[in-house]
C-alpha cells in the first residue's frame, strides 16, 4: 500500500512545525535548565537535594498513600515540563510529518545500525525514560524500525549528555567512563536483541492510517486531534503508573537491605529492582553519591548507575502498546545485565 502524497506546502510547514515544538519545547524544558545547573555543579562539585525515592519514606518504609502522594507529587513537579514537551512531540511526529521521512531516516540494512541511528538520534532530547515513551512509542507507530525506537528510548535517559557532565562534576571519572561505555552497549544490544526475538526487520512495512493533510488548516487539525488523545491516554495512565510505584518506592529502594538479604545475587537484585522505580533526569545522581558516601559497594552503585535511569515500569507499560512485550522483555533483560556488569567494572576499578 503506497503512503497517500502529501502536498509540498503541507509537507513543508509541518516540518517545520514539528522542528519549531522541539527545538521550544527543548530549550525550555531542558537545554536552558541543564545549562545552568551545569554552571552551578562546576562551581561547588555538590548535588544538591537528596533522592526523590526517599519523599515516599525512608529507605526501608512501608507502603503508604501519604508517601505515595507526596512522591507523585514530587515527581510531577520535577518532570512536568519535559511530560509536556515529549508528548507535545510525540504528537507532531505522528501528526505534522510524513511517515516515510522517519522511516528513511532510522531504518538502517542492520539492527546494529539501527541501534547506533536510534542511539544518536537521543543525544539532544536527553529526557528520562517516562518523559521520551510518548515519543518513542510514535516513532514506532509510524513505522520506523523496532531496534531504532528502542534505542533512541533507552538512548535519552542513559547518553544524555547532561547528566554525563554532572556525573563528571559529583563523582569519579570511572564513573562516568562506566556509564558511557555500558550505556551506549546496553543500547545498541537491546536495539539488536529485541529486533530478533521480535522478529522485527529494517525494511518492516509501514502501516498507513487515513489520507495526507490537503491544506495547513486540516493539518493543524490533525495535530490538534492527535495532541488531545496523547494527553486524554497519557497522562492518566501516567500519573495512575507514578502513584502505584510511588507506593513501593520507599519500600523496595533500601538498597542496604536488599544487598544484605540477597547474598551473592545482591547485584541482580538490584537491578531488578532499579530497572522498576521511576525516577526523573539525573535522578540517579543522588543516590549514588548517597551510596558512596555511605561507604556503600561501588557494585549497588554501578548497577543503579545504568539501571535506574535506563527503565521504569510505567515506562515499560507506556510503550508496551508499540513495542509489545516480545521485545520488552529482552530489552529489559539487557539492561538488568548491563547494570550487573556495569557495578562488576566499578567494582574492579576501584
Amino acid at each position: 500500500m503506497v503512503e497517500p502524497t502529501w502536498r509540498p506546502r503541507v509537507m513543508l510547514i509541518g516540518a517545520l512545525g514539528l522542528l519549531l515544538i522541539a527545538v521550544i519545547g527543548l530549550l525550555w524544558a531542558k537545554w536552558l535548565p541543564y545549562t545552568g545547573r551545569v554552571h552551578t555543579l562546576a562551581g561547588t562539585h555538590t548535588w544538591s537535594g537528596g533522592p526523590i525515592l526517599t519523599t515516599a519514606g525512608p529507605a526501608g518504609s512501608t507502603p503508604s498513600l501519604s508517601g505515595a502522594l507526596a512522591f507523585t507529587g514530587a515527581y510531577i513537579a520535577a518532570v512536568w515540563p519535559a511530560a509536556v514537551v515529549g508528548i507535545t512531540v510525540g504528537a507532531a511526529l505522528e501528526s505534522l510529518v510524513p511517515r516515510h521521512w522517519l522511516v528513511r531516516v532510522l531504518s538502517r540494512r542492520s539492527r546494529w545500525g539501527q541501534g547506533v541511528a536510534g542511539g544518536l538520534l537521543s543525544l539532544p532530547t536527553m529526557m528520562c525514560t517516562c518523559c521520551t515513551a510518548p515519543v518513542a512509542s510514535s516513532l514506532r507507530r509510524r513505522g520506523v524500525p523496532l531496534g531504532a525506537s528502542i534505542a533512541y528510548w533507552l538512548g535519552n535517559p542513559l547518553l544524555n549528555p547532561a547528566v554525563l557532565v554532572f556525573l563528571a562534576l559529583t563523582l569519579p571519572w570511572p564513573v562516568v567512563a562506566v556509564r558511557a561505555v555500558v550505556g551506549a552497549v546496553v543500547i545498541v544490544a537491546a536495539a539488536m536483541l529485541a529486533g530478533r526475538w521480535a522478529r522485527d526487520t529494517a525494511s518492516a512495512p509501514v502501516v498507513l492510517e487515513g489520507s495526507a493533510p490537503t491544506s495547513v488548516a486540516q493539518l493543524v487539525r490533525r495535530f490538534a486531534v492527535t495532541l488531545a488523545r496523547y494527553v486524554a491516554i497519557i497522562v492518566p495512565e501516567y500519573l495512575v503508573l507514578v502513584f502505584l510505584t510511588g507506593l513501593l518506592s520507599g519500600w523496595l529502594s533500601d538498597w542496604a537491605g536488599l544487598g544484605a538479604a540477597a547474598g551473592p545475587v545482591s547485584l541482580l537484585v538490584v537491578g531488578v529492582v532499579g530497572a522498576v522505580l521511576v525516577i526523573p533526569t539525573g535522578g540517579e545522581i543522588p543516590v549514588i553519591v548517597g551510596l558512596v558516601a555511605a561507604g556503600a559497594s561501588m557494585g549497588v552503585a554501578g548497577v543503579l548507575l545504568i539501571t535506574l535511569p535506563a527503565l521504569s515500569l510505567p515506562s515499560v507499560i507506556m510503550v508496551a502498546r508499540s513495542f509489545g512485550w516480545r521485545a520488552l522483555l529482552p530489552t529489559a533483560a539487557v539492561v538488568v545485565v548491563g547494570g550487573v556488569a556495569a557495578g562488576g567494572l566499578l567494582l574492579a576499578l576501584g
